[in-house]
C-alpha cells in the first residue's frame, strides 16, 4: 500500500507480512529494518497522532493501522514502512482492513491472553475524560460535545464485533476545522490533508459531506480502539469517554498498564519467520466501504 502522510505531506509504503505468535505488531523502518514494537513503551508522541520510536526512528500516525489490526482479531504482524508516516489513504481504517482482508489470516498455536481490568481506572476531568470498568466483555459508550451546528453532541455505545467494526466504524474518516487548517500547518502538522483524505468542517457545515450522521463519534471510536491496541491484548472491559483524544486514550493504556503490572515487551528478533498456518481463511473486503 502506497499514499501521502495526513501530517507530514510525503509519500510511504506499507508491506504487511506474517509475524510468529506472541511477537504483537511490529513495525520495522529504515533500510536495517530496525524494529519498533507497537507498546505503550515506543509512544513518543500523542498529540494530534499517536507516533511510536525507538532510537531515533520515528513512525506518525499508526492509530487507524492499529485499530484495523485490532478489529480483525490480528495479533501478530509485520509492517515493514518506507517512509515517516503511515498512510492516511481516505482518512479511515477501511483501506487497511481490506488489506488485510484480502491477504486472509491464519490461526497460530498460541493461545490469546485477554486484559482483565482489575478495578475502575479514570484518567481525564472536568469535560475530557476516560473511565473504564471491569467487565466481561469489551464495550465503549462515547459522548462527543463540540459546539459547531454540524457536530453538537453525539453519543453512541457498542460492544463492537468484527462486522460491526467493519461496516460501521471502520470507514469513519479523521476530522478537522478548516478555520485551525492555517495553523496546524505553521506547526507542521495536516501538510498532506485533503478533502480526500479528511472530513473538513467549514462554518456551515462539511465541504465534502459525511459517511454517517454521527461520523464524528464514531472517528473518536475507531481512534481509541487503535490506541487501545498498543497494549498487545484484546481487553475486557466497558470504555466511557467523554471528548476525548490520542492524549487521553494514551494516559488510559498507560494507568491500565500499571493497574495489571505488565511486563515491558521485549523488542523481537530481527528474524523473520512466517508460521505456518494451522487453519487459514480468505477474505473478501466488504463492498461500499470507505476508509481515512
Amino acid at each position: 500500500m502506497e499514499g501521502i502522510g495526513l501530517h507530514s505531506g510525503k509519500r510511504s509504503r506499507l508491506v504487511l507480512s506474517p509475524a510468529p505468535p506472541d511477537s504483537g505488531i511490529v513495525f520495522r523502518v529504515g533500510h536495517d529494518g530496525h524494529p519498533i514494537p507497537a507498546a505503550p513503551e515506543s509512544v513518543v508522541d500523542s498529540h494530534y497522532a499517536t507516533t511510536i520510536g525507538c532510537n531515533g526512528h520515528r513512525i506518525q500516525t499508526v492509530e487507524h493501522l492499529m485499530a484495523a489490526t485490532a478489529g480483525l482479531g490480528i495479533d501478530n504482524l509485520e509492517v515493514e514502512v518506507d517512509g515517516s508516516e503511515i498512510p492516511a489513504m481516505d482518512g479511515s481504517a477501511k483501506p487497511f482492513v481490506g488489506l488485510l482482508l484480502s491477504a486472509g489470516r491464519a490461526q497460530q498455536a498460541a493461545r490469546r491472553r485477554p486484559i482483565d481490568v482489575p478495578h475502575p481506572i479514570r484518567v481525564g476531568n472536568g469535560g475530557r475524560f476516560i473511565h473504564i470498568e471491569p467487565s466481561n466483555t469489551f464495550r465503549i459508550s462515547y459522548t462527543l460535545d463540540n459546539d459547531h451546528p454540524v457536530i453538537g453532541t453525539q453519543v453512541l455505545s457498542c460492544a463492537p464485533t468484527e462486522e460491526s467494526f467493519v461496516e460501521e466504524y471502520a470507514p469513519a474518516r479523521t476530522y478537522g476545522f478548516l478555520k485551525d487548517l492555517g495553523a496546524m500547518r505553521k506547526h507542521g502538522l495536516a501538510l498532506g490533508g485533503s478533502l480526500d483524505n479528511a472530513i473538513v468542517v467549514g462554518k456551515r457545515g462539511t465541504l465534502n459531506g459525511l459517511r454517517y450522521r454521527d461520523e464524528f463519534v464514531r472517528h473518536k471510536i475507531l481512534d481509541l480502539i487503535g490506541d487501545l491496541a498498543l497494549l498487545g491484548r484484546p481487553i475486557h472491559g466497558h470504555v466511557i469517554a467523554r471528548n476525548a483524544g490520542h492524549a487521553l486514550n494514551f494516559e488510559l493504556v498507560v494507568a491500565i498498564q500499571r493497574a495489571l503490572g505488565l511486563e515491558r515487551r521485549a523488542a523481537p528478533a530481527t528474524v523473520r519467520v512466517a508460521p505456518a498456518p494451522v487453519e487459514s481463511e480468505r477474505l473478501a473486503p466488504a463492498p461500499g466501504l470507505a476508509v481515512i
